[in-house]
């Protein structure tokens, strides 16, 4: 039996990941095609006929997923992929047909198509996903931030927790991810992509080139012209300064004003 999936992700190495191990592991599963946002998977859905299983990132560029399923009715069963592990697992798993968190593990996904597959021989509807209450159980959650990043460390990939970053830098269009034991990690992500995932109440765009964490702020000196100069813990490689323009954003920040 071999089968129809779209692919709904936006990250190239995570849709090339995802491909692959469907590829080597379950050639029953066909990708049809990838998608990347949500007008072009709204476009593909009015083009083409429904396959038949849908992988789908939740946080694409332009908003979530979950907003192509309110406006065209989920036509198939949708493996939900995300590298947000906040949100609710057991809801995905009793709405959806299941959940997969990134990067994909193949022993994840093997368990993910075992799942659809046994669906599918026992039934001809294999149930669809629930949407309103995925939607319901995720927005009673609040809005959801991400709570590690994967780091390359040699040949190995290293977990580590959004609790134990000090600071962001970025420089020359690399980004440095800085621990508060003072270990440093190049990541591929740049500052734009990653203050948007990082809980404002803890995080602050300092400039340009810097996301701080608050407990991670040593102190905050006065400098010329309204700007502000910030040392951190661990000290940071390079002077971090605040422009006069967002001075004052900053200081109601460090002062809990929202």
């Amino acid at each position: 039996m071999r089968l129809k999936a779209l692919i709904i992700e936006d990250e190239a190495p995570a849709y090339r990941r995802l491909h692959g191990l469907l590829s080597a592991h379950h050639p029953q599963l066909e990708v049809v095609d990838v998608v990347d946002t949500i007008q072009a998977a709204m476009t593909w859905f009015g083009e083409n006929t429904s396959p038949d299983v849908i992988f789908s990132d939740i946080q694409l560029s332009d908003g979530l997923s979950f907003e192509i399923y309110k406006q065209v009715p989920p036509p198939c069963p949708i493996i939900f992929t995300t590298a947000y592990d906040a949100y609710m697992l057991e809801a995905f798993r009793t709405n959806g047909i299941d959940y997969l968190l990134k990067p994909i593990e193949e022993e994840e996904l093997a368990r993910s198509v075992t799942k659809f597959m046994g669906l599918v021989r026992t039934t001809n509807t294999p149930p669809l996903p629930d949407i309103q209450r995925l939607l319901e159980a995720v927005q009673g959650r609040g809005t959801i931030y991400r709570d590690r990043f994967l780091v390359k460390l040699g040949t190995k990939l290293l977990p580590i927790a959004t609790a134990d970053i000090a600071y962001f830098l970025s420089s020359d269009g690399t980004t440095e991810l800085h621990t508060r034991n003072g270990k440093r990690h190049l990541i591929d992500q740049p500052l734009d992509e990653i203050e948007a995932q990082l809980d404002p109440r803890s995080f602050h765009r300092l400039n340009r080139q810097c996301i701080a964490c608050v407990e991670c702020i040593a102190m905050v000196h006065q400098h010329f012209n309204g700007k502000l100069k910030v040392e951190l813990k661990p000290n940071a490689p390079t002077e971090v300064m605040v422009s006069r323009e967002r001075a004052k954003g900053f200081k109601d920040w460090l002062d809990g004003v929202r």
